[in-house]
């Protein structure tokens, strides 16, 4: 555990940096490291501990971060004035850390709502989905005509549209139309909502039935869908909503809470507004939480593959087989051709945000990423919105852009998502709540609206990783439970609803 006095941290003894604490002013003695501050050095930020030559490799974690540009003195400020990208061999060791994982011989329980097919929710939702942006209209006006209508259905959560920007101007066929029609499904069927409706225009590329036939879904008392065209325009469409809405409340109200076991629950795991602490306190307290819950026979999916980038090679040690290593590999490689072929390059992160926070390169920034995973076994690799099936640590190939890939995660059946940040993220994911992680005291009571734990008690020496990973395990139960989230009580998460978009629009 951190002490208060500290002014920096070290990570690992063979590290070339330290990370500042506290701001560092110039000639500021570091007597742990034997080392003066040469100039002034912002919190988050990394101090050198030893000599560096140019073009030699920086090491944070024991892993290496980018290479020097210029010679760099103890006691210098390291970030992207002196630090850069470069090519390095890595080393994927398939397999070589699996671990068998000791599970719990009395799982935790939370308060769930059990669906009739055995799957378990954790908010109890009405859906409005489309195929199309031309029926995005629709869909919102249905929906809106229940947001001061609710009172006497005190267990149904909302009535929530999630539109998108897409369904036209592309292919009715290929990648692109697959996994946009993926990802709707998945909403579909997700166990979050008690219902759906799917609303389209009636001439889109997307069109409603082939959606239907391609997933495999039959309309039924849990799925209505339909086209503004066929009812005969915007009002008749809306009075044709609302009214299978009236429908299905009295119904979606008789759902009850009980003890279920916690291997119901299906985290996604986010971060955004990352910084230079994101990798000491909050992703490695959610990874802590993460293993508590794969102990206890969860399921938790990691992502953004452009921000794991650089720090694969700790994943490919924990797979289960090589077949699951090299799954993920192939996506890096996909990913490698899919961003040259855009005129782009892996280390297009971090972003300004993140550089301020103290994150100097993609590599940097992936190392601290990986850690939201804990440290069990990963058992299997996943393309964008799959359904996930697997118990335990999983991948999934998404975007780094975080509605994207919560998007894809709560497709694939997340029921719940746990997003760290750094710089002061705020997000929402409807039909799934989502808690999200401070990585430093100032910012959790500076947008304490938005914050629903601090991992900042690591940074200032009062809890150790483990310690705030088990509480934050019992408050993910609390949330699954019903208790509501910051982003929740402001109402955050239709306008987060963004499936990948892949492929030209036409």
């Amino acid at each position: 555990m951190l002490q208060a006095a500290d002014l920096t941290i070290r990570l690992h003894e063979s590290d070339d940096v330290v990370i500042a604490r506290v701001e560092l002013p110039a000639g500021t003695m570091i007597a742990k490291e034997n080392v003066r501050a040469a100039v002034r050095v912002p919190a988050g930020h990394k101090i050198a501990v030893r000599d560096l030559a140019q073009g030699q490799p920086v090491h944070r974690y024991n892993q290496i971060i980018g290479f020097a540009t210029q010679p760099i003195k103890a006691g210098e400020h390291v970030h992207v004035h002196n630090v850069a990208m470069g090519d390095f061999q890595r080393d994927y060791a398939f397999c070589s850390l699996k671990k068998d994982t000791d599970h719990v011989r009395e799982p935790a329980t939370f308060m769930g709502i059990r669906r009739p097919d055995g799957r378990v929710a954790t908010r109890n939702y009405i859906g409005i989905l489309t195929s199309v942006n031309c029926s995005a209209t629709v869909a919102r006006m249905v929906a809106d005509h229940f947001r001061t209508r609710l009172d006497e259905y005190p267990n149904v959560d909302g009535v929530v549209a999630l539109t998108h920007k897409t369904g036209c101007g592309m292919s009715d066929r290929g990648e692109p139309a697959d996994l946009l029609r993926r990802t709707i499904a998945g909403y579909a069927r997700h166990p979050n909502f008690f219902s759906t409706q799917l609303i389209g225009l009636g001439c889109e590329a997307n069109q409603v039935n082939v959606l239907l036939s391609a997933e495999n879904l039959k309309r039924g008392d849990k799925l209505a869908a339909f086209t503004i065209q066929e009812k005969g325009g915007t009002r008749k469409a809306v009075e044709t909503g609302i009214a299978r809405v009236k429908e299905m409340l009295p119904e979606a109200n008789k759902v009850k809470r009980e003890p279920v076991p916690a291997s119901h629950l299906t985290l996604g795991l986010q971060c955004g507004g990352s910084d230079g602490y994101s990798g000491i306190s909050a992703n490695p307290a959610l990874g802590a939480a993460v293993d508590l819950l794969v102990k206890n026979g969860g399921t938790a999916i990691l992502s953004e593959t452009p921000e794991i980038y650089g720090a694969e090679h700790l994943l490919t040690r924990r797979a289960v087989t090589k077949e699951v290593g090299e799954k993920l590999i192939a996506r890096i490689r996909w990913w490698e051709d899919y961003t040259r072929r855009n005129g782009n390059e892996m280390n297009n992160n971090p972003s300004p945000g993140n550089k301020a926070g103290g994150l100097t390169t993609i590599l940097e920034k992936s190392l601290g990423a990986v850690a939201k995973g804990g440290t069990t076994n990963l058992v299997a690799v996943y393309e964008y919105a799959e359904p996930v099936s697997a118990k335990g640590f999983v991948y999934m190939d998404t975007p780094g852009y975080d509605p994207v890939s919560a998007t894809g995660q709560v497709a694939g059946g997340a029921n719940l998502i746990c997003f760290t940040t750094g710089r002061g993220s705020a997000y929402g994911c409807k039909p799934a709540p989502s808690l999200k992680l401070a990585t430093n005291t100032p910012l959790f009571a500076h947008q304490e609206d938005d914050m629903d734990f601090n991992c900042g008690t690591i940074i200032d020496g009062t809890q150790s990783v483990a310690e705030a990973g088990a509480a934050f395990f019992r408050l993910i139960l609390e949330t699954a439970s019903g208790r509501r989230t910051k982003s929740e009580e402001f109402g955050y998460g239709e306008d987060e609803f963004a499936p990948w978009t892949l492929g030209a629009t036409m």
